[in-house]
């Protein structure tokens, strides 16, 4: 007489199955958890970021952002409910900017401190404020206001606000 056992998956099947589910459960969080900044125009567009740490306001950047993409200038969860951004169209010279003065440099850049910019050797720019509202997750997303001829700045209102993820 024979037994029948109830039938089980080989050990290959179950550690790969418990491989996706892991990655599967990790990687959609961490891919979810950042700042990102999505470029919505048709021109190359240069962004900076300000935020408050442990070791004061610090702003950072460029990031260059190509036409119709998104960059991550901020990688894991948020840990600040409030961040500040600045970008400038490179072609035609418009700006997304907001009242809030912090400092900023014509190359690649990590200033810690937002006071006596240009004594430091650096040039202030205004950054408009996002509330994150303490969201892991947050994008800013830049369009053109649509109609403006090359020479025309966006308008700063087109800075679509930020959704929380």
């Amino acid at each position: 007489m024979r037994v029948r056992r109830p039938w089980a998956p080989p050990s290959r099947i179950v550690a790969l199955a418990g491989a996706i589910g892991l990655f599967l459960m990790f990687g959609t969080i961490s891919a979810r958890a950042d700042f990102r900044v999505c470029n919505g125009t048709e021109e190359l567009v240069g962004v900076a970021i300000g935020y408050r740490a442990q070791a004061g306001w610090i702003t950072e950047g460029w990031w260059h952002i190509e036409p119709a993409s998104c960059k991550t200038l901020i990688e894991g969860a948020l840990a600040s409910r409030y961040y500040y951004l600045y970008a400038e169209d490179a072609l035609r010279g418009g700006r997304w900017d907001g009242p809030i003065q912090m400092c900023v440099a014509e190359r690649e850049f990590k200033i810690t401190g937002v006071n006596d910019c240009f004594a430091r050797g650096f040039q202030r720019a205004g950054f408009r404020e996002y509330d994150t509202g303490n969201q892991q997750s947050w994008m800013v997303q830049l369009v053109d206001n649509g109609g403006a001829a090359p020479d025309e700045a966006p308008e700063a209102t087109n800075v679509t606000e930020g959704t929380g993820q």
